[in-house]
């Protein structure tokens, strides 16, 4: 038996607040927690700090967006399942519909992989993974251990450089964690009674599990463009571990070269970062820029939801178990191994495809340089720097 505290907010006031959220959260997933716990908790009072810090450390160690994760969480404990799909819903849009008309713009306009701003939009993405990649590695990968896990699995990802192996470098990331590092207390807090009891939670992780062993069998036996995408981004949201920067080369797996060129690609993941709202909305251009023969709106939706789907089902069905589970020393040790982990691929992910398609001379070196600069030292925040590349590019290149 759990108990059940009281839904205090209609579905709809839930999807304006988010929406507000959605429009003016700019700087990527720890950005946007702060902009959470400042309107959710600061202003609204809607959860404690505590309870907030339980909830972020449950979306942290779950694969998927953690921002939005926290988003569906709070939705959900304010509002119900219906209060979940608010706050995925308001949070979205704004960014799913930029990112959308942007690969309208690239298809209108045609073939732009010579275009200077399309460069300066590469350029950024260079910094902007290298800025997450050094800033994850000294929260998730410090010590010699936690290092050592970053780099095997960064080899493994360079030398096989195969789908089916970014996710068993994970997973053998996670037994190494499990068997070599040692645990590390995860922040106490609130217990989250949620409106579902441990039956549904369990039901939901059982969909969850369905689909990602059930996707991959019926794109094989019946393929399609469409079963195709279902399966990859599915598969991609859910195996994520650390953030929506972690996703690149998951989404690189499985549209390039098969949906669209690198370069296509790249300039794709520079634009989503001058955009307010999750990084996860890549997928609605990606969709859109996709050659698969659907409907660009079509195949945008359909890649849109296959990616955050995991995520939601993931949120609602974890948090009856969370009280619970948090505190198991294994559990910790793993999650260490996990975490250092999702370093190592998203350091090979810098080197390609983003490095490797956007770079190719001295002059779009030191742009990128002096982005990363930005972002580093100055603190410059993430959607002026993007634009100022684009600006540059245009100049330039």
């Amino acid at each position: 038996m759990r108990p059940a505290s009281p839904l205090q907010s209609s579905p709809l006031e839930v999807f304006w607040v988010f929406l507000r959220l959605g429009l003016s959260s700019f700087g990527g997933p720890t950005a946007h927690l702060g902009y959470f716990r400042a309107e959710l908790v600061g202003r609204r009072g809607w959860l404690s700090d505590a309870a907030y810090a339980d909830l972020v450390a449950l979306c942290q160690v779950l694969p998927g967006p953690a921002s939005s994760q926290v988003g569906m969480g709070v939705g959900l404990l304010r509002a119900g399942g219906w209060g979940l799909l608010a706050a995925w819903l308001g949070f979205t849009l704004p960014s799913g519909l930029l990112m959308f008309a942007f690969a309208l713009g690239l298809q209108r306009f045609g073939h732009l992989d010579g275009a200077g701003w399309l460069t300066g939009l590469k350029l950024a993405a260079v910094a902007v993974v290298a800025q997450a990649v050094s800033g994850m590695a000294r929260s998730l990968a410090q010590g010699a251990p936690r290092l050592t896990l970053a780099v095997l699995v960064a080899a493994l990802v360079l030398v096989f450089p195969l789908a089916w192996v970014q996710p068993l470098s994970l997973v053998l990331a996670g037994l190494l964690g499990w068997r070599w590092l040692e645990a590390g207390g995860l922040p106490a807090g609130d217990h989250l009674f949620t409106p579902l009891s441990r039956r549904a939670g369990a039901a939901l992780l059982g969909i969850f599990a369905a689909l990602l062993l059930g996707l991959p069998l019926l794109s094989a036996a019946l393929p399609s463009s469409a079963l195709q995408l279902l399966d990859g981004f599915y598969r991609s949201g859910s195996l994520v571990f650390g953030g929506g920067h972690v996703v690149l080369p998951l989404l690189k797996s499985v549209v390039v070269p098969r949906f669209m060129e690198a370069g296509t690609f790249v300039a794709g993941y520079g634009a989503v970062q001058a955009v307010p709202g999750p990084l996860f909305t890549f997928a609605s251009y990606l969709g859109a820029a996709a050659r698969t023969g659907l409907n660009p709106a079509s195949a945008a939706i359909l890649t849109t939801l296959a990616v955050f789907l995991p995520a939601a089902l993931l949120v609602a069905g974890a948090l009856p178990f969370w009280n619970e589970l948090r505190g198991r020393p294994a559990f910790q040790r793993a999650l260490a191994g996990l975490n250092a982990g999702v370093v190592g691929l998203l350091l090979a992910a810098l080197y390609t495809p983003v490095f490797t398609s956007a770079v190719h001379s001295g002059p779009q070196l030191a742009l990128a340089l002096a982005a990363w600069l930005a972002l580093s030292a100055w603190k410059a925040p993430p959607w002026a720097v993007v634009l100022a590349c684009a600006g540059a590019g245009f100049a330039f290149f």
